[in-house]
């Protein structure tokens, strides 16, 4: 039965709904909104269920007050009999607002948030986050660490979930619980309930007073914690030129880093800490405060000591949850920063996207003209300036030139890895900036000179160029690029051999020549009519590269 419960909760949020724009806003509410919205129902849920549970928690304590005054007023003989006919219709309501509601409260609280928001509501950001970063040009990510890029796509969901939850399970249950406190304070005297006013005046005052500052180091932290595990990341990406050099140069520049993080995390923890203390205080001047003018209250006869009893609960209670929100804090506050971090880099538009009239590219012949084509990557002068190349259908055409000449370059601009700076380049008499990255893409194979591979099984790396393709489509291709003998051969440290051997991060367990069959065996299996080889048999002896040309033709 609770099998069938928790599915139902599971069902709530689907963490891979495509929503019509995969970029969120750049301001945190609308980036916040942007998610939320999509789960608007289980949020709505946290905030009922949020809402109940400290009515259900003060009526506790109000009980506790009812309590001893039935005791302290119990008639003749201290006896069950006695309580059961002063107060027993009273007493089975307080039972089963005990045993029934609270456990119904936190049991649907507990469904919610672990069964709906952790699982669907955190991978529904992640997913969308990763969804149109990996859209983003190929420039976008010369340009920054990849473990960074990750860090900041990973840590948004955990950050904004957690907001979230923060928000209805603490800053929620507070607002809900201070407002139910002064209303039953009120009831036995007006005065403790203005000292309580009073004391919920300080602590805003307080926290607005730090709070400033504190999201101000917190956005500082997050940046430098990017930063360092981006670097560690690149470190770990490249392990093997560390080995082959002395790694003393590293630990300097990961060690450099780590600086940077502690001189960001101390002023920040060091505002946390002067918060706190500055809390504390508060609050034990009010309980003490509060304490003395119920028992001065009782003194008089204006209450009773049950009252007294209560208002003590409530008010302890009241001081546990701005302990606890002054906890939370902390980790509000580290979300917040992380937040705001991680949308710098999510919500930035795409650096290149398809125009609004782009259709798919259709190739007959697989003619290309490239037309007066100047690239200079942004910097106004170098590389290419006035570029005309023909190349006929059926026509196998080589780049000669130095290094840095600019022949990668152009196999770029003919993908459409960047825009064009002037001229065009024409596939079948279309106009590569007015069709599809998809389409255009897709009709060309590539083997380029940085022949990494992913770390997965050596078919899942072929399958690249045919997702759908059956086994023997791959074996076949793997046979045309000469790569099927060693695959054969091939064993992993889990035991896995084969086509189901994983090669390492970019191919790190394969040699440079087995690293390139496999990426030539990959558009052998994509067959596509357009065929671009960036110094794709570099690292393969001749008889092997003469076998693969022939099967080339």
């Amino acid at each position: 039965m609770m099998k069938g419960v928790y599915r139902w909760f599971e069902r709530w949020v689907y963490p891979f709904r495509e929503p019509a724009n995969l970029r969120p806003p750049a301001g945190v509410g609308g980036f916040l909104w942007h998610y939320v919205g999509q789960a608007k129902l289980a949020f709505f849920a946290m905030l009922i269920i949020g809402g109940i549970a400290p009515l259900v928690e003060a009526g506790l304590f109000y009980f506790v007050g009812r309590l001893v005054d039935i005791l302290d007023q119990l008639p003749g003989e201290r006896s069950w009999h006695a309580l059961w006919a002063a107060a027993g219709p009273e007493l089975l309501f307080m039972g089963g607002v005990v045993l029934v509601i609270r456990t119904l409260v936190v049991g649907l609280s507990a469904l919610v948030d672990e069964q709906t928001i952790t699982p669907g509501f955190y991978n529904l950001v992640r997913w969308q986050a990763h969804r149109h970063v990996s859209r983003q040009s190929y420039a976008f990510f010369q340009n920054d660490f990849a473990g960074r890029i990750a860090t900041k796509v990973w840590q948004a969901g955990q950050a904004t979930g957690d907001l979230m939850e923060s928000f209805i399970e603490v800053v929620w249950f507070m607002i809900v619980y201070t407002v139910t406190t002064l209303a039953l304070v009120a009831g036995l005297d007006l005065r403790l309930a203005v000292l309580v006013v009073i004391w919920i005046a300080a602590f805003g005052w307080l926290a607005k007073l730090y709070l400033p500052a504190i999201r101000k180091h917190a956005e500082a932290t997050a940046e430098a914690g990017s930063m360092i595990t981006g670097r560690i990341v690149d470190s770990y990406s490249n392990v093997q030129t560390l080995k082959l050099f002395s790694a003393d140069g590293d630990d300097r520049y990961i060690r450099s880093g780590f600086g940077i993080y502690l001189d960001a995390l101390r002023p920040f923890t060091r505002r946390l800490t002067g918060v706190r203390m500055a809390l504390t205080m508060l609050s034990g001047i009010m309980i003490t405060a509060i304490a003395a003018f119920a028992i001065y209250l009782w003194v008089e006869g204006s209450i009773t000591v049950g009252a007294v009893a209560f208002t003590l609960s409530l008010v302890l209670r009241l001081n546990m949850l701005l302990g606890r929100l002054m906890m939370q804090l902390n980790g509000i506050l580290r979300n917040l920063g992380v937040l705001e971090n991680s949308k710098a880099l999510i919500s930035q538009p795409l650096g290149l996207t398809d125009a609004p009239d782009a259709k798919e590219l259709v190739v007959a012949g697989g003619r290309i003209d490239v037309r007066n084509v100047t690239f200079h990557y942004g910097k106004g002068a170098g590389v290419l300036d006035g570029i005309d190349l023909v190349v006929h259908p059926g026509e196998k055409v080589g780049l000669v030139g130095p290094s840095g000449a600019g022949k990668t370059t152009l196999a770029n601009l003919i993908l459409r890895l960047y825009d064009l700076e002037g001229g065009q380049i024409l596939i079948d008499g279309q106009d590569i900036a007015h069709v599809t990255q998809n389409s255009l893409r897709g009709n060309i194979g590539v083997v380029s000179q940085d022949t990494a591979l992913f770390h997965r099984s050596l078919r899942d790396n072929i399958k690249l160029g045919m997702p759908d393709a059956t086994d023997a489509q791959v074996i076949a291709a793997a046979r045309k690029a000469e790569a099927h003998d060693f695959i054969l051969g091939l064993r992993d440290n889990r035991e896995r051999s084969g086509y189901e051997a994983f090669v390492g991060e970019r191919g790190v367990k394969l040699s440079g020549g087995q690293r390139q069959r496999v990426a030539i065996a990959r558009v052998f299996l994509k067959d596509a009519p357009i065929l671009i080889l960036d110094e794709a048999t570099s690292a393969l002896d001749s008889d092997i590269e003469a076998a693969i040309q022939e099967n080339l033709t």
